[in-house]
């Protein structure tokens, strides 16, 4: 099996087994890989330090890449077992140093190594009997479950990449350099950099459903844009281009720097690149497991940040509009170069897909057209902010993948590293990270006098979320009054004479309820969601006091709205809640001792409403309350009906829902109370309306 410089799948043509079995290949390649990653650790106990406070520990991700695979198939119902719901739930949601992310140690009790090594093995074992056995027909494409596997392997790719740039900040007698990831040996001094003139034309960025590999989600859709002409550097900057901007003191200079860069720069207290070692000897270079005499020939490896400061300094010292490349531009290059895509490549044209080295290497070493490493060697950062093209669509099964980084503060990285493989070494691919983060990234600088377009949208513009925000925040409709609010309300009566400790709002959408639930009393109120698109705006509005939202009145018209919490009351409540995205179905240990837990409209679009309702008792405080909301809507588009609660016959009788609850609950609660009708109005358009009404129940906890 070739481990190094294998290309992602076609998934639109060939032989159906040959096809699986070239699935087989390259997810056990994959898997391989991410192992011999990890090897690079010398003891068990380097697993549990954090390189980077704003990441989890590395035991995080050795667990994460396979619980994913486990964790989305269960979402695409391809599989019904979980093999360990513990590590499926503590492994699952990463970190893009969002404010909802979770970085508080007390909360993990992280298993050993040798622990999460055998449940890899179990998945592994379980991936392998499914992609053998699994119907197969071509073309794969989005709803196909195949696509929830090709989902798990380029998933696992990507942090082949993210995993190195951690294990790159341990301290170095924490990892030990592998014959695998060998390092390049070539360095020298680099050759003068120098502007080419590139002419102007047409891109056009975005493909269809039916292109032939898998992609994420941002990819498709299209983006036609004009192109001015501009000149571009012909080779990446260098250490040794780089260093001048260091011995002209300029991380000390904050006329080079932006806001955002400046206040990183004082925050860090940077005096050169973060990779950089100087000591005694001169400079070092610290590559993922050692450390090696400065090549000056090898690209720089920068933030965003640091990049647009060197380009800020080198436009004053040259009179030249220098500035980074534009997505656009980045692409008018790639056009110009006649790059193949991966799929046709002989071999890899640059320092990419893992084809030649475990490490960066000179910047005058591959030649793609008049330039150099277009692609590869390392990633290049742009001027433009990641945004959705027209036509871009949430894939159902991952919904956290791209839209938090649509908000201006995630640059678009081009081009891939030495580490990239898969859809990241794929002409389309497009990943964007914080402007302040690391990753083996660099830069290219070019010469236009073009204006940078930012594509700075704000408001959401999914149509699901635009209705849930004005179902959470809009007008009364038909005169019902605002679902959230009530159900938060009839919460709060039930809670006088009783503890108001802590409220677990299950379900929360984007986050009415929990905010009523924190200005009625409650001292906390915890948010939990499914769905990143909802939850990444309820934290939002906690974070920033408002939102802005377009919604479709008819055809290609929209509204535009604002709201803010002040408007009903609730800027002083924001303070005392908090909202994660977690499962319903399988939640963290961590979630627990409430005397409250509100879950409406929520248990008909679970897949395992049972194994929530069997389990809930345990995260509610004794005498705690259980308040459950629903219109019953069961579907096996959510669950399978042996999951459902009710709407079903058994021995000819009918099933209701309130039947179900009561199966399933007595055991642990008491039913307070007569069941209530509380209708709620979701407008979906300006002549489109859902009128629904729920069974609210309230329970007792015994």
């Amino acid at each position: 099996m070739n481990l190094k410089d294998n290309h992602t799948v076609v998934l639109d043509s060939g032989d159906p087994e040959q096809k699986r079995q070239e699935i087989l290949d390259y997810f056990h390649a994959t898997f391989t890989i991410d192992e011999k990653l990890y090897e690079t650790l010398r003891f068990d106990e380097t697993f549990y330090l954090q390189p980077d406070r704003l990441r989890h520990p590395l035991i995080f991700y050795y667990g994460h890449t396979a619980t994913f695979f486990i964790n989305k198939l269960i979402i695409a119902k391809v599989i019904e077992q979980r093999i360990n719901p513990a590590f499926e739930s503590m492994f699952a949601v990463g970190v893009d140093e969002m404010s909802w992310d979770d970085l508080n140690q007390a909360h993990y009790d992280w298993p050993t190594v040798q622990a999460v090594k055998a449940y890899r093995d179990q998945v592994r074992a379980v991936l392998d009997r499914l992609i053998r056995t699994m119907p197969l027909s071509l073309p794969i494409n989005w709803e196909s479950p195949w696509w929830a596997v090709m989902m798990g392997i380029e998933h696992e790719r990507i942090h082949l990449e993210t995993s190195s740039v951690l294990i790159r900040q341990l301290p170095l007698n924490q990892v030990q350099q592998l014959p695998f990831w060998e390092i390049c040996l070539e360095t020298g001094e680099p050759p003068q950099n120098q502007l080419l003139p590139v002419p102007g034309g047409m891109v056009q960025l975005g493909k269809s459903k039916e292109h032939p590999l898998y992609g994420w989600d941002n990819e498709y859709g299209s983006h036609d844009a004009e192109v001015a002409d501009f000149k571009a550097a012909r080779y990446l900057v260098s250490n040794r281009e780089f260093l001048a901007f260091v011995e002209a003191g300029c991380y000390g200079d904050q006329q080079w720097w932006t806001e955002e860069g400046w206040n990183w720069r004082q925050f860090k207290q940077a005096e050169h690149p973060l990779f950089w070692i100087n000591n005694s000897q001169g400079w070092l270079l610290r590559t993922m497991a050692s450390e090696i005499p400065m090549p000056w020939n090898w690209p720089v490896e920068v933030n965003y940040l640091e990049a647009r400061a060197f380009c800020n300094w080198k436009a004053a010292q040259t009179g030249k509009p220098v500035r980074l490349p534009t997505e656009d531009e980045w692409h008018r290059l790639h056009d110009l170069c006649k790059l193949p895509d991966q799929t046709d490549w002989e071999g890899a044209p640059g320092n990419i897909n893992l084809a030649h080295w475990g490490s960066s290497c000179p910047v005058d070493r591959f030649q793609q057209g008049d330039f150099f490493d277009l692609i590869g060697n390392v990633w290049q950062w742009t001027e433009t902010p990641i945004y959705p093209f027209h036509g871009f669509a949430v894939h159902p099964w991952y919904d956290d993948f791209s839209t938090p980084t649509f908000d201006t503060r995630h640059n678009l990285i081009k081009g891939g590293s030495w580490i990239s493989t898969g859809n990241e070494a794929t002409r389309d691919a497009r990943y964007a990270f914080r402007r302040h983060f690391f990753q083996h990234a660099g830069f290219r600088y070019v010469e236009s006098s073009a204006p940078v377009l930012i594509h700075d949208d704000q408001y959401e513009r999914d149509s699901l979320a635009a209705q849930y925000c004005h179902a959470h925040y809009g007008p009364e409709q038909f005169g019902v009054p605002n679902f959230q609010k009530s159900c938060a309300e009839i919460c709060l009566g039930l809670m006088q004479g009783r503890r108001m400790g802590h409220a677990l709002d299950l379900g929360c959408a984007v986050g009415r309820a929990s905010f009523e639930l924190a200005r009625g009393g409650f001292q906390q109120v915890t948010g939990l969601d499914f769905s990143t698109r909802f939850f990444r705006l309820a934290a939002r509005m906690q974070e920033e006091g408002g939102l802005r939202y377009t919604f479709p009145e008819e055809g290609e018209i929209v509204s535009f709205h604002e709201v803010t919490l002040a408007e009903f009351g609730l800027e002083q409540a924001r303070q005392r809640v908090q909202f994660y995205q977690a499962d319903a179905c399988n939640l963290p240990e961590k979630f627990r001792g409430y005397d409250l837990v509100l879950a409406a409209n929520l248990i008909d679009r679970l897949y395992s409403p049972r194994r929530f309702l069997s389990t809930i008792h345990q995260r509610i405080n004794p005498g705690g309350l259980l308040v459950l909301a629903s219109p019953y809507s069961w579907s096996e588009e959510f669950a399978k009906q042996e999951e459902w609660l009710g709407g079903y016959r058994e021995a000819g009788e009918p099933v209701w829902g309130i039947d179900g609850l009561k199966a399933v609950l007595s055991p642990y609660f008491k039913l307070l109370g007569e069941p209530q009708d509380l209708p709620f109005v979701i407008r979906e358009t300006r002549r489109k309306f859902q009128h629904s009404i729920a069974e609210l129940t309230i329970w007792e906890l015994l």
